[in-house]
C-alpha cells in the first residue's frame, strides 16, 4: 500500500433526491427536517419496481456509488468505463476532493490535477495568462516554477494569440486545450481526466494521449474516464468497469472493454423509454424509442446481415406546438471510431423528408434512416440520437442509445477468405474495366 498513489476502501456516496445542495443553511436544514417529519420520503419498495436505477434509491436517497474498493500503484494509467449514470464522474470528484464520500476511506498520495469539465478551475473574467498562474497556485506550486513552465504550457495549448483574452470568450475547444496543458505540465502526482477531451479535435486528442503516456512513464498516476474505447485500449494499462454504482470488473483493457460491450448489447434491437420522467427530453421533444430493422422486417432485430439494408427508426413525441426539428443519428463502432453522421436534412438525404423544415404540431412521430446493404463492416455498432432545431443542433441527445451487430454470412467472402479487420466501412462500389485500343 505504501507505493499506491490511490487507495479506496468500501467507498460509497449517496445524494438526496431533489436536494439542490448537500450543505445548506441551518434554517434550511430545520425546514427540511420538518418537511420530512410530516411528509416522509417513499420507501424503497415503492420506488424500486422496474429498473436498476430505481433499485439504487433508498428512503429518498440515491446511491451513486456503493462499496468501491481498489488501489492504483504510482505510475499506472487506468481507464474507467461504464454507461452514463454508472458513477464514473462521482468517483472522480471524490478522488479530486470535490465531493466527500458518505462511507469508506479514500487515500490519494501527492498533488492532484483534475480536468473534470470544460473550463475546470478557470475564472471566466481572468485572462488565459492569469488563469495559468491561478491554477498553478491552486496546485500549490510557487510562482517561479509556474513561470519556468509557462512557455511550454502555452505552446502545447496553441493559444498564444489569446493569452490576454478573458477565458469567457474562449471556445470550448480552446478552454479544453489550455486546461489540459495546465493540468499536465504543472507536474501533478495524480492526473484525473473526465470526458472533456472529446471536445478537442483529433490532432489535439492524439497530442494529449501522447502527453498522458509520457507522464505515466515518468511515474505519475493517471485516471481517465472516456467513452472512446479505442483510447482506453491504446493508452491504459488497466481498466475498471462501473455498473449501477458498483465496481463489477477490474483487469486488462481488452477484457474489460469486451465485458462492457457485452453488457451494452441489446438482444431485441429496440430500446424504449416508457416513463416520461426518465426519457431523454428537451423543451421541444421527448424520445420514445430507437429500433433497428433488417430489410423488409417488421420486428426489431439486434443482428443484421451485411447483405441487407438496415433501417434505424426513431420514435419521439413533439411537446411544443409548431416546433421545427431536425432528427440526427451518429454511428460509432465498438472501438469508438466515428463511422458517420446523418440527418433528415436535404443535404444528407436522397429525397426530401416531407417534415424537414416544417412546423410540427404536437404529437407522436417516427423518423427512419435507411443504411444501404454492403456498406458497414461486420462488427458491432452503436447508435446515438440527436434532435434539435437544425443540423448540428442537439437540444436532445442520447449517447449509445442502442447497439446492433452486422454479420457477414458470405456475401462478400466469395473471393476473399482473409480477415476484414481494419476498415470501418466495407462498401460495394461500382467497378468497370475496359481495354484500351
Amino acid at each position: 500500500m505504501s507505493h499506491d498513489s490511490i487507495h479506496l476502501v468500501n467507498v460509497s456516496k449517496r445524494f438526496r433526491l431533489g436536494a439542490s445542495n448537500e450543505y445548506g443553511r441551518l434554517t434550511e436544514a430545520i425546514a427540511t427536517g420538518v418537511r420530512r417529519w410530516f411528509y416522509p420520503s417513499p420507501k424503497t419498495t415503492d420506488l424500486a419496481t422496474r429498473d436498476s436505477f430505481s433499485q439504487r434509491i433508498e428512503d429518498g436517497w440515491f446511491w451513486a456509488l456503493q462499496d468501491i474498493e481498489f488501489s492504483v500503484p504510482a505510475g499506472d494509467i487506468v481507464g474507467i468505463v461504464g454507461r452514463n449514470g454508472a458513477g464514473k464522474s462521482t468517483l472522480l470528484k471524490i478522488l479530486s476532493r470535490i465531493v466527500t464520500p458518505t462511507q469508506g476511506r479514500v487515500g490519494v498520495r501527492g498533488r492532484v490535477g483534475s480536468l473534470l469539465e470544460v473550463g475546470t478551475g478557470f475564472h471566466p473574467e481572468l485572462t488565459g495568462r492569469e488563469n495559468v498562474f491561478l491554477n498553478g497556485a491552486i496546485l500549490g506550486m510557487p510562482r517561479y516554477e509556474i513561470k519556468r513552465r509557462f512557455d511550454e504550457i502555452v505552446a502545447f495549448a496553441e493559444v498564444e494569440s489569446f493569452l490576454d483574452t478573458p477565458v469567457k470568450r474562449y471556445s470550448s475547444g480552446m478552454a479544453v486545450r489550455l486546461a489540459f496543458a495546465v493540468a499536465a505540465h504543472l507536474e501533478p502526482d495524480v492526473l484525473i481526466i473526465d470526458e472533456v477531451l472529446s471536445v478537442g479535435d483529433q490532432a489535439f486528442q492524439r497530442k494529449c494521449m501522447g502527453k498522458a503516456s509520457q507522464l505515466g512513464d515518468q511515474g505519475r498516476t493517471i485516471l481517465i474516464v472516456s467513452h472512446n474505447l479505442a483510447a482506453v485500449a491504446n493508452l491504459c494499462r488497466r481498466a475498471i468497469l462501473l455498473q449501477d454504482g458498483k465496481l463489477v470488473a477490474d483487469g486488462s483493457p481488452d477484457k474489460i472493454i469486451d465485458r462492457y460491450l457485452s453488457d451494452m448489447r441489446s438482444g431485441d434491437g429496440q430500446r424504449q423509454w416508457p416513463d416520461d420522467d426518465t426519457a431523454p427530453a428537451s423543451k421541444e421533444a421527448r424520445l420514445l424509442a430507437v429500433s433497428v430493422y433488417g430489410n423488409g422486417q417488421t420486428e426489431p432485430v439486434g443482428e443484421v446481415d451485411i447483405d441487407e439494408d438496415i433501417v434505424v427508426a426513431i420514435e419521439y413525441r413533439v411537446l411544443t406546438e409548431d416546433a421545427t426539428l431536425c432528427v440526427q443519428i451518429q454511428i460509432k463502432d465498438e472501438t469508438g471510431a466515428y463511422v458517420f453522421w446523418s440527418a433528415n436534412a436535404p443535404s444528407m438525404n436522397h429525397a426530401p423528408d416531407p417534415w424537414y423544415g416544417r412546423p410540427y404540431p404536437v404529437g407522436t412521430y417516427r423518423s427512419e434512416c435507411r443504411i444501404p446493404a454492403n456498406f458497414l463492416n461486420d462488427t458491432r455498432y452503436f447508435i446515438s440520437v440527436s434532435i434539435g432545431s437544425e443540423v448540428g443542433n442537439a437540444s436532445l441527445k442520447q449517447e449509445a442509445a442502442l447497439s446492433f451487430l452486422v454479420h457477414d454470412t458470405g456475401a462478400m467472402r466469395q473471393e476473399y477468405t482473409g480477415s476484414w479487420i481494419g476498415p470501418v466501412i466495407r462498401p460495394r462500389l461500382d467497378w468497370r474495366t475496359t481495354k484500351n485500343a
